[in-house]
């Protein structure tokens, strides 16, 4: 994973909102329409909100009829994991953490 896209869903999770969409959409698919209920949003915010995650490619969705339902993208949340994984923090001497 580049570390551009690797700043981009960095950038996506850090707002709660986007977080706590991440955190429910973990638990299984879900419709806008759940999603807005759920969340206590409008219909614009929520568009917005998933925009920036399916631009981070942290969520697809898939339309039936007028709904839209969206999932996690597997493929990239294990990747950004493998990569947060990855940050190592190893004690040097008396000059504390370095991380790598």
């Amino acid at each position: 994973m580049e570390d551009t896209q690797i700043l981009q869903i960095l950038k996506a999770l850090a707002d709660q909102n986007r977080l706590a969409i991440i955190r429910h959409l973990g638990k299984g698919e879900a419709c806008v329409c759940e999603l807005l209920e759920v969340f206590s949003v409008t219909q614009p915010t929520l568009s917005h909100h998933m925009r920036i995650l399916s631009e981070a490619d942290l969520v697809v969705g898939r339309r039936e009829g007028k709904w839209i339902h969206y999932s996690i993208n597997e493929p990239t949340m294990k990747a950004f994991q493998a990569n947060m994984q990855a940050l190592e923090c190893t004690h040097e001497n008396q000059g504390g953490c370095a991380c790598v």
